[in-house]
């Protein structure tokens, strides 16, 4: 039996994000013999050199600024070239972005087309134009992306698949014990640490727990946030705005911004509590990572941790922007230790429901689904 080729088109080369971590995990775990994946980078960085080294097929066909029209042109060209020479079955579009490139080169090579939408659709001129070109159906990455996406016209079919977390990088953190990663890591020893991770954008929601800690304060003095993430390019000020929220309160000695690091997972089990604070967030795969280590988490009641957990059992859920339920569900976990430790338990055991490798091969079916409609 023939194994169908895949040109997967990838607009970036850097991982930046959730979506570029998927793509990683994919072509590191989605190799099983069943499909075969040519990678197709528009953007050079290291993510090409990783697919090499994998020994993926690896082109690099630099695409330049999206309002530089003429070089796309060239670009999608190009792949559909290569998708004719190499006889794909299909072309697959990384990302919304991707899909415009990716759509119409598979209309030229007369091949079929699909996506992922590893973001929450927007009713903006990228996601129409990326649901107005043909495809044989998109990718979602959770129950409340696909109701978003069938929002936008024309209706495409659509196939979940629930992203996954590289729970290997967590074994040798789960063996460190809390406090021996607080000391390491230069925390303070005593106390409830309540840490959030991620890049230090508004819709993460920081500023809402900055505003829930006076009020977990006043029943447990002791009680401080570690922020682990850096600045935001497109937010330039978003990290004034937090110190200066801190000052504001008067808890400059109880928040530690920690900036960009690279030993997430050390950050992470140095916690007690882990919040993930955002705004319907797509699905929250760092969400997966703190509940791999086995800590009690509190993330946002609407968007992908909503599909996730289940309130009580492995984690609590708070809405965006509500700094008095958030610190409620904290208050939860720190005046009643036993719901905490069942809630980690739980988390721990959920996670393993959204490993990498499952999540390349749920992608693969995917795929084959599409290409035998």
């Amino acid at each position: 039996m023939n194994v169908p080729r895949v040109l997967l088109v990838m607009p970036l080369g850097e991982q930046l994000g959730g979506g570029e971590m998927m793509f990683r995990q994919l072509l590191q775990h989605g190799r099983d013999g069943r499909v075969e994946w040519i990678v197709v980078f528009t953007r050079d960085g290291p993510m090409v050199q990783e697919a090499r080294a994998l020994g993926i097929e690896t082109h690099l066909i630099p695409a330049g600024r999206l309002r530089q029209l003429g070089r796309r042109w060239v670009v999608i060209r190009a792949i559909a070239r290569l998708a004719r020479d190499r006889q794909v079955s299909m072309i697959f579009g990384w990302m919304v972005a991707s899909q415009t490139m990716a759509g119409p080169a598979a209309m030229l090579a007369g091949v079929p087309c699909a996506w992922y939408q590893v973001g929450l659709p927007a009713p903006d001129w990228m996601d129409r134009l990326a649901t107005l070109l043909p495809a044989r159906g998109i990718l979602v990455l959770s129950r409340d992306c696909a109701a978003a996406q069938a929002r936008l016209w024309p209706y495409r079919p659509q196939r979940l698949v629930y992203p996954g977390a590289s729970l290997e990088r967590f074994d040798a953190a789960r063996t460190e014990p809390a406090a021996a990663a607080r000391a390491a890591l230069g925390l303070p020893a005593d106390g409830p640490l309540i840490g959030i991770v991620g890049r230090l954008q508004h819709w993460k929601g920081m500023h809402v727990l900055i505003d829930a800690l006076p009020a977990v304060r006043a029943r447990h003095p002791g009680a401080r946030v570690v922020i682990v993430g850096g600045a935001h390019e497109p937010e330039p000020e978003y990290p004034d705005t937090l110190r200066a929220q801190v000052q504001r309160l008067g808890l400059d000695d109880a928040v530690t911004f920690a900036g960009f690091q690279a030993e997430v997972p050390r950050w992470m089990q140095a916690m007690d509590i882990i919040v993930h604070a955002s705004d319907r967030e797509p699905f929250g795969i760092v969400v997966i990572e703190a509940m791999a280590l086995g800590k009690p988490v509190v993330a946002g009641a609407a968007g992908g941790p909503a599909e996730v957990i289940t309130p009580g059992v492995d984690g609590l859920l708070a809405p965006f922007g509500d700094a008095s339920v958030l610190t409620e569900q904290l208050l939860r976990y720190l005046d009643d230790p036993s719901l905490a430790a069942r809630c980690a338990d739980g988390a721990a055991a959920r996670a393993r429901d959204f490993s990498a490798r499952r999540y390349a091969q749920s992608f693969i079916d995917a795929v084959l689904g599409l290409l035998n409609r």
